[in-house]
């Protein structure tokens, strides 16, 4: 008869564990997908950098750990936190880089010199793959590729893509903990506006505002519309708009008389230099934000209504749109929209709580900015 000592017991529980752990799982992704991970995820292509604002809940020790290479839009889509993250953690900078699926500039052979275990893509750029045929050809080489998504339909997916990432990185339990988090701080408004019967605003969303000459892209009723309908107000795009993105004209948002506008914004010098976009996120310059959101709303579809001069024009980080961190968002508009019934609501507090729970960067506040009123 064997005698097992402590030390054998404690090594045969980690062979088991690490034997369990090894075994094939199957994750269903948002899209339906029934994918088999047939290893630990240890290397991973993140086929969105943005993809970073959820995994770095997960892995906050060391939020780049897995991440052997990723899409190139950080840096451009949200240069603040892309400096917040490479000022922590330089290593960054020489992670190799690729362009997006959506755009056909992913390159298979590159990503397989990668040698990962998990390729993570984002829904909006599934139709691409599947017309290039790239997740069949990444099958084929047996690397996996997962679908998550906190832009097309978050309202849908958002609480779904953070339990896959916790499937895939082994840490279930964090992920409820996320959710959890999440959907406390939504509830926190929805609770208040359930026997609520004064006056919903009316909202025009002006999605990325002078960051072309057009305007004005929206939102339908999805990602900002729908946090717009959650924080007690009315999407004016709700009905003009019918999928979750599309654009407004100027005589329709005059037509619509706005309550209040939000213009999404961001750091995008390194799309865009001469756009006159509100460069609202961490750590922002609040004075030019303003400056910028006033000259936006000299526009032909703003100057002519009250919202333009009474206080009730404001500017929020695009971001919020393709990232977990919504509740935020929900929190501010809400504020916004109904100051007295939010009064001791403090979205900034949220989001400073939210990064020292999960995240491993220092919270900067700069994420939003009102004009005040001129009259």
């Amino acid at each position: 008869m064997k005698i097992w000592g402590k030390t054998g017991i404690l090594l045969a529980g980690l062979i088991a564990s690490a034997s369990l752990w090894a075994a094939p799982f199957v994750v269903e992704d948002v899209s339906g997908r029934k994918v088999e991970i047939k290893s630990e995820v240890k290397r991973v292509i993140l086929g969105e950098g943005r993809q970073i604002y959820l995994l770095a809940a997960f892995d906050t020790e060391a939020p780049f750990q897995r991440v052997v290479g990723w899409r190139d839009d950080l840096p451009k889509a949200d240069f603040d936190s892309y400096q917040i993250y490479a000022e922590k953690y330089p290593q960054i900078k020489k992670l190799p880089t690729f362009g997006g699926a959506k755009d056909g500039t992913f390159n298979v052979e590159q990503a397989l010199t990668l040698k990962p275990d998990l390729v993570l893509m984002n829904l909006e750029s599934k139709a691409a793959t599947d017309e290039s045929k790239l997740t069949e050809k990444l099958d084929k080489l047996g690397i996996p590729v997962v679908f998550i998504d906190f832009r097309e339909k978050p309202f849908e997916n958002a609480e779904k893509s953070i339990r896959i990432m916790g499937q895939l990185v082994g840490k279930p339990e964090r992920a409820e903990e996320i959710v959890a988090f999440r959907q406390q701080q939504i509830d926190i408004v929805t609770d208040r506006l359930k026997n609520f019967t004064g006056k919903r605003p009316k909202v025009m969303l002006d999605r990325a505002g002078g960051y072309t000459e057009e305007c004005c892209m929206s939102f339908g009723d999805e990602n900002f519309g729908r946090m717009v309908e959650v924080a007690g107000g009315i999407n004016i795009a709700k009905g003009l708009i019918p999928g979750t993105f599309g654009t407004l004209n100027p005589e329709q948002i005059i037509a619509a008389r706005p309550d209040v506008v939000i213009v999404t914004g961001a750091n995008w010098k390194n799309y865009n230099t001469a756009g006159g976009w509100v460069g609202v996120g961490p750590g922002a310059d609040i004075a030019e934000a303003t400056k910028r959101l006033t000259a936006l709303m000299a526009r032909p579809a703003f100057h002519t209504l009250p919202v333009a001069t009474n206080g009730n024009a404001h500017a929020i980080w695009h971001q919020f749109y393709d990232s977990p961190y919504q509740f935020v968002a929900i929190q501010a508009i809400a504020k916004w929209l109904h100051p007295e019934l939010f009064k001791d609501i403090d979205p900034d507090a949220t989001f400073r709580e939210f990064h020292q729970r999960f995240l491993p960067v220092d919270y900067k506040p700069g994420y939003w900015v009102t004009l005040p009123a001129s009259h």
